[in-house]
């Protein structure tokens, strides 16, 4: 499990994130791109790939706006 997934992230939202990702086709998009993506850095960051710093970097502000949208829905979506 990586360090930065949702449960991890917003555990006192835990229940709503199943829920949300069962009941709201949108946020189920962005919580699975969000793994997907959270996936991609930390195996970049385990196996030291090689990867330029501007890229690494784009990779985690990507993964930093998405979970503020994510926060978002979480603080004004239904469930």
């Amino acid at each position: 499990m990586s360090q930065h997934a949702l449960n991890i992230e917003f555990p006192e939202y835990a229940d709503k994130i199943l829920l949300l990702k069962q009941q709201d086709e949108e946020f189920a998009r962005m919580a699975n791109e969000y793994h997907k993506l959270d996936h991609q850095i930390a195996g970049l960051e385990s196996r030291n790939m090689p990867i330029s710093d501007e890229d690494f970097e784009q990779l985690k502000m990507l993964r930093l706006q998405l979970k503020d949208r994510i926060y978002r829905r979480l603080l004004n979506g239904q469930g």
